[in-house]
C-alpha cells in the first residue's frame, strides 16, 4: 500500500464518483499530506458513513457537504437591470468607480447599493462602495485588508500640552509603533484573542496564528498611520466624561495585517472555483453562507475584524503607557468588513469596502489627510445609503500618478506649510493626491452628523 492517496482509494471506500472525491482529495493534499494513509482513510471512511456529523469540520466539512448537498456550480448570469443604488456626490467620483458599482448591482445576489462621496475605483468592488446581498458574502466586497479601521483615544490632556512636546512624541511614535512587512515589537503583548478555538479549529487559520501573533500591535504600509493631534469636541456624549473644548488625541488607521490578507486570498479563490463570473465581474465571486466555505469564512472574517481591533488597542496601550496618561475614551470604526443588517425589512449582508458604518447614533471617524482635518461623526441612518457613510476624503490621485507628478521637496513644503511632523511617509500619501474632504463632508450632511474634528500634528507612517 503506496503512501499517495488516490480517487481510487476513495472509490473502494465507496465515495461516489462524482466531485466528493476531489475535494476530498484536495483536503487532504492542503492540509494532510504528511499525515499516514491509513489513519486518513479510516477517518475518510468515518465521514462517508455519518456526514452529518462532520458538518463544519474544519478538513472534513468541505467533503460531508459534498456528499449530502453538492455546491451546484455554473456559470453565474448578470441579471438585465440593476438593483436600486443611490449615489453621493456624484459629480466627485470617477466613472470607472460609477461602472464597477454598475456591475455589481446586476449580481444575482444583489439587492442594493450605494457610492460615497469619496468613492474611487479598486477592485471587484468600488473603494467607497456598498453593496447588500442576499445571504451571500464577498470576499473582494469586504478587501484584501479585512478589518481596516480607525481607532481615536482622547486624553483628558489640553491642546496645549503638544507645545513643547513635539520632540518627545516624535521620539514615542518611534519607539512604539511598528510599521511594514518587517517591523514588530520586541516585547510582544499577550492577547485573549489567540486563546479562541477557532484559531485550532479551522486549517488556514492555525497556519496563520504564528504570524498573527508577530504582528499585533503593528501598522500596514500605504495609507497606514499613527498620530499624535488635536480633538476639538464642538459635542459630546455624557459618557465621554469631558467638557467640549480641544484635547490631546491619538488617531490610528490599519487592518488585519497578514492574517486578513491570507484569509482573503484563500476564500477569493474559493469563490472564484464555486462561482464563474463574466470577466468584467470574476472579481466578485461570492460564497453562499448556507455552505462550508461561506460559514468558515463568515468565522474568519469576523476572526480578523476581532484582530484588528487588538492590533489597534495595542498601539493605543503602548502610546498611553509611554505618554504615562489614561485614556478617556475611544472612538473605532471597521469600513472594510461586511455585516448582517436589516435592509428595508430583510436581513442582508452589507459590504462596506471603504465605508463607515453610519446608523443612527452610531459614531465614527472620517479621517481627511496629513494636513486636513479628520472629523468625529455621529450616524443619522440614511437608509439610501444602505446606514452609511465616506471612509476618508477618498484618493484622486493614484499611487502611480503621485510618483509620477509628486516630488518629496513639493510634499515636504505642503507640510511645513501645515505645521505636520511627519515621520516615513512616501509622496503617494501626499495630500494633494486627496480630495478636499470639506466637500466630502459638504456631500453627506444627510448620512452624519459632525461632533468634533481631529487635527494632525505628528504624523507615523511606513517609510
Amino acid at each position: 500500500m503506496g503512501n499517495k492517496i488516490s480517487g481510487k482509494d476513495f472509490i473502494k471506500l465507496g465515495f461516489p464518483k462524482n466531485n466528493a472525491i476531489n475535494i476530498a482529495l484536495g483536503q487532504i493534499q492542503r492540509y494532510r499530506k504528511r499525515e499516514k494513509k491509513e489513519s486518513i482513510l479510516n477517518e475518510a471512511k468515518e465521514v462517508l458513513l455519518e456526514p452529518e456529523k462532520f458538518v463544519g469540520h474544519g478538513i472534513w466539512g468541505k467533503v460531508a457537504e459534498g456528499l449530502t448537498k453538492p455546491v451546484e456550480v455554473r456559470l453565474q448570469e448578470l441579471k438585465k437591470t440593476r438593483s436600486p443604488f443611490s449615489i453621493f456626490g456624484e459629480n466627485e467620483i470617477d466613472e470607472q468607480a460609477k461602472l464597477q458599482l454598475y456591475d455589481a448591482l446586476k449580481l444575482p445576489i444583489s439587492v442594493k447599493g450605494a457610492l460615497m462621496p469619496d468613492a474611487h475605483s479598486g477592485y471587484g468592488l468600488p473603494i467607497g462602495g456598498v453593496l447588500a446581498t442576499d445571504n451571500a458574502v464577498i470576499p473582494y466586497g469586504v478587501g484584501v485588508d479585512i478589518g481596516c479601521r480607525m481607532s481615536l483615544s482622547v486624553f483628558d490632556l489640553p491642546a496645549s500640552f503638544l507645545k513643547g512636546k513635539s520632540h518627545q512624541l516624535i521620539q514615542i511614535l518611534q519607539e512604539h509603533t511598528k510599521f511594514g512587512m518587517k517591523e514588530v515589537h520586541r516585547n510582544k503583548a499577550d492577547h485573549e484573542i489567540f486563546e479562541r478555538s477557532i484559531f485550532n479549529e479551522i486549517p488556514i487559520l492555525k497556519n496563520l496564528k504564528s504570524k498573527a501573533y508577530q504582528q499585533l500591535g503593528t501598522s500596514g504600509g500605504g495609507n497606514h498611520f499613527v498620530e499624535f493631534g488635536i480633538i476639538k469636541l464642538t459635542e459630546v456624549k455624557p459618557e465621554w466624561n469631558l467638557q467640549p473644548g480641544e484635547y490631546l488625541a491619538v488617531l490610528s488607521h490599519s487592518g488585519s495585517r497578514g492574517l486578513g490578507a491570507n484569509i482573503a486570498k484563500h476564500y477569493t479563490y474559493l469563490a472564484g472555483k464555486q462561482c464563474p463570473l463574466p470577466k468584467q465581474v470574476q472579481h466578485l465571486a461570492w460564497l453562499d453562507l448556507n455552505t462550508h466555505d461561506g460559514q468558515e469564512y463568515w468565522l474568519a472574517m469576523n476572526l480578523a475584524g476581532d484582530y484588528a481591533k487588538a492590533c489597534h488597542d495595542d498601539i493605543h496601550r503602548r502610546l498611553a503607557k509611554a505618554i504615562g496618561k489614561r485614556v478617556v475614551f475611544t472612538i473605532e470604526n471597521h469600513h472594510n468588513f461586511a455585516w448582517k443588517e436589516m435592509v428595508d425589512g430583510f436581513e442582508r449582508i452589507v459590504h462596506r469596502k471603504g465605508a463607515t458604518p453610519a446608523s443612527e447614533g452610531v459614531l465614527g471617524i472620517i479621517p481627511g489627510s496629513m494636513t486636513a482635518d479628520g472629523f468625529i461623526v455621529e450616524g443619522l441612518g440614511n437608509e439610501l445609503s444602505i446606514n452609511s457613510a465616506s471612509h476618508g476624503a477618498g484618493r484622486k490621485l493614484s499611487r502611480a500618478k503621485c510618483k509620477s507628478t509628486i516630488t518629496k521637496s513639493f510634499m515636504n513644503a505642503q507640510l511645513k506649510d501645515a505645521g505636520i511632523e511627519l515621520i516615513g511617509g512616501s509622496v503617494d500619501e501626499a495630500p494633494f493626491a486627496y480630495k478636499n474632504i470639506k466637500t466630502v463632508m459638504n456631500l453627506q450632511t444627510e448620512l452624519v452628523k459632525v461632533l468634533g474634528t481631529f487635527t494632525p500634528k505628528i504624523v507615523r507612517m511606513d517609510k
